[in-house]
């Protein structure tokens, strides 16, 4: 019989890569939680519309990517290819944003049938965040400052770089559609076929073609910047001050348009030339109408999201994972002899009351006294807790460096003391 694969482009996290999603996902969220920002989790499934209405009808996602099926009660649902509709529709249905003002997070699985590359899955994980009833450009400068803080907290201030741009209040873009619009159609014959179906219902969307003949064409083609209006100028010449007033350096992309219908003003990407052309790390916006657009009232809003995947392999690439992050264990607890199991087992114990921050692991099936040895090399620990006959009936144990087999025969009652001097205080090494 034929073994069950798991489907492409959907992978497994295995126990040996767990430990740098869980180091970055911590990393992140003590981050977010300094700023004032709580957990919010959604469901992976909602109705097909929440998406079809945000995202926008005609747009990659809508058309090809999405994971669509209908249930037994015959209502068309959705696995969700990215947070933003579904953490509005949750905090619109709980009550969390009429006259409030909200800093969410979440993370979890989103789902596009697409070619799957590297750090580009058909699942893949992100870490969104959403910040809701500030109009105001402080809350733009508030996002970006804090994913820069972020990049810091990781090592990889220095391997990316802030681009950003407005894209205009919704009438600024219709202008801008307009005129996009009556540029595009004399030069219709030459766009490739997807641009000049977008052409009649979103021809935005054509500013993001990779056909190198429609992008010779654009280079002629009305600005956005021309159509934007006196209000969004100055949101982004404010946000552009408390920036440069936080020394937070950025470059000003004009062509930077993001793939939702659901964005205007203030838009951004954080990129980085270490990963090839997947090189955006992190992306967002202000999406001010889109609460009003899924049923609520108008609320201002902005927000963000990174791929964990290729943060990880950012990180991977340019060597930062801290070598502790690895590490199965800290402190290898063992008998010498299985008659010594239970009195090892009991000093295990101790030593995780009294060391929380530290990973304790205790030996378990048997084996010679080499075996043993060998297992606790393995685990990554720097120390090995060995309780032998002898040190048991003198109320000892040896305790013995594994990175420079140096080894101490010391009473049981100062290993706690023994341990903690070696090992150092794990909070401050980790950054906790």
């Amino acid at each position: 019989m034929a073994r069950i694969q798991a489907i492409r482009g959907m992978n497994d996290i295995l126990p040996d890569q767990s430990p740098v999603w869980q180091y970055v996902e911590r990393t992140l969220g003590d981050v977010l939680s300094a700023y004032g920002y709580r957990e919010i989790r959604m469901p992976i499934v909602e109705k097909t519309e929440l998406f079809s209405r945000s995202i926008g009808e005609v747009t990659d996602i809508v058309e090809k990517e999405m994971y669509t099926f209908e249930d037994r009660n015959g209502d068309s649902l959705t696995l969700r290819p990215e947070g933003t509709a579904g953490c509005v529709r949750a905090a619109e249905q709980h009550g969390l944003l009429f006259n409030q003002q909200q800093r969410l997070w979440y993370t979890g699985p989103m789902f596009r049938h697409e070619r799957p590359q590297k750090g580009r899955y058909r699942q893949f994980h992100q870490i969104g965040v959403e910040a809701f009833g500030m109009e105001g450009p402080d809350i733009d400068a508030e996002l970006l400052l804090m994913t820069a803080r972020i990049w810091r907290a990781l090592g990889l201030a220095d391997q990316v770089r802030l681009e950003i741009n407005s894209l205009g209040t919704a009438e600024d873009r219709q202008r801008y559609r307009e005129a996009l619009t009556a540029y595009l159609e004399g030069h219709r014959e030459r766009l490739d076929d997807d641009s000049q179906r977008r052409l009649a219902t979103n021809p935005l969307r054509i500013l993001d073609s990779k056909v190198a003949e429609t992008q010779r064409i654009l280079e002629d083609a009305p600005v956005l910047a021309d159509y934007i209006g006196e209000e969004s100028r100055e949101h982004f010449r404010v946000l552009c001050e408390r920036l440069d007033a936080a020394g937070l350096a950025y470059s000003v992309n004009s062509g930077l348009v993001r793939g939702l219908d659901y964005y205007g003003k203030t838009v951004f990407e954080w990129v980085t030339d270490a990963l090839g052309a997947q090189g955006t790390v992190c992306a967002g916006g202000r999406y001010d109408g889109l609460v009003e657009q899924l049923g609520g009232r108008s609320t201002p809003a902005i927000g963000f999201a990174m791929g964990m995947e290729r943060l990880i392999l950012l990180l991977e690439t340019e060597g930062l994972i801290p070598e502790w992050v690895n590490a199965n264990a800290d402190i290898y607890v063992m008998g010498m002899d299985d008659s010594l199991s239970g009195q090892a087992f009991g000093l295990a114990e101790r030593l995780r009351d009294a060391l929380p921050a530290h990973r304790v692991v205790s030996h378990c099936g048997g084996g010679g006294f080499k075996s043993r040895m060998k297992k606790a090399d393995a685990s990554g620990a720097q120390l090995a807790v060995i309780l032998g006959a002898d040190e048991a009936a003198a109320g000892e144990v040896s305790v013995k460096n594994l990175a420079n087999t140096e080894q101490q025969r010391i009473a049981q009652s100062e290993l706690v003391a023994a341990c903690q001097a070696h090992l150092g205080d794990k909070a401050n090494e980790q950054g906790e």
